[in-house]
């Protein structure tokens, strides 16, 4: 059983990850899910004093609208989905699709975004990049149009990592066989005195080798007739090794580790840069 909770409106962004769910899972369930975001209007004093001056008016025009995008969403889910529910409500968008996601205990939330990975500060605004902050769900980011997986990049940054990963693709299977690469990348350190550079040598070799046998073991957990299995492990900065790498595939598959509080706003982590930078869909994993 898998249920999955997609946000939508009227932008391309959010046609094309409705039609990536399908291309991507067989999925039991589809709920779609639309805020209508009133902006100022949400707030009780303007709604009153803007109310003679044809607020339910407008309010209905973007309910209506809003059904209307849900609706086209819809139609663009494969027949054969067994279970397809929509909901529309004047909410916040991204606090609509959190509280529905929980509510309904989804599996997955999907939901589109604009390709900016050169102009992060814009994405940093958007209701994408709110939910992926504050979401406890594995979250789908689509980025450009649907298409079919077959390379997935599966990112991994120790053994639980691994694990939860592993875990997750077998108890969600993709729709049909794709070629997987595990990647590891061991962070480079950059470090002035020399003396400390040639004790972090063997530091870094051990590393390497913790590395390659985490993918070993990934690997053999994975194998299947789902998944074909390749390992690699690379030396760098893991989100510019890893979005360098991920070019050549149609989906990254990337760990969260639940950063809370303060530790989130600040500090971020490995899988927000790598949605933040890489130029296809991210699927983060909690």
């Amino acid at each position: 059983m898998m249920k999955i909770v997609a946000g939508v409106d009227w932008s391309d962004e959010a046609f094309a990850a409705v039609k990536q769910i399908g291309l991507l899972y067989r999925p039991n369930e589809v709920v779609l899910v639309h805020g209508v975001d009133l902006g100022m209007f949400h707030y009780p004093i303007v709604a009153e004093a803007a109310n003679v001056q044809g607020y339910d008016e407008f309010r209905q025009a973007l309910m209506e609208a809003g059904r209307q995008a849900v609706e086209q969403c819809r139609t663009l889910l494969p027949t054969e989905t067994p279970s397809i529910k929509t909901l529309c409500e004047v909410q916040h968008p991204a606090s609509f699709l959190l509280d529905s996601a929980a509510a309904g205990k989804a599996d997955l939330i999907a939901l589109g975004t604009h390709d900016h990975s050169r102009v992060t500060e814009v994405f940093a605004g958007s209701i994408s990049h709110r939910v992926l902050l504050h979401a406890t769900l594995p979250t789908l980011i689509v980025k450009g149009e649907a298409r079919p997986v077959t390379r997935v990049l599966l990112a991994v940054e120790g053994r639980e990592d691994a694990i939860r990963l592993q875990k997750w693709l077998t108890s969600h299977p993709f729709k049909n066989p794709v070629a997987i690469t595990i990647l590891s990348v061991v962070p480079t350190l950059l470090v002035a005195d020399p003396h400390v550079l040639a004790g972090l040598g063997d530091w870094s070799e051990q590393q390497k080798r913790h590395a390659e046998q985490v993918l070993r073991d990934t690997a053999q957990a994975l194998a299947s007739p789902q998944f074909t299995v390749a390992t690699e492990v690379r030396q760098g900065d893991p989100v510019t090794t890893v979005c360098e790498a991920g070019t050549a595939y149609d989906l990254i598959v990337v760990g969260s580790h639940g950063r809370k509080g303060l530790d989130r706003f600040l500090m971020g982590s490995v899988s927000h840069g790598i949605v933040h930078r890489a130029g296809c869909s991210v699927l983060v994993v909690r």
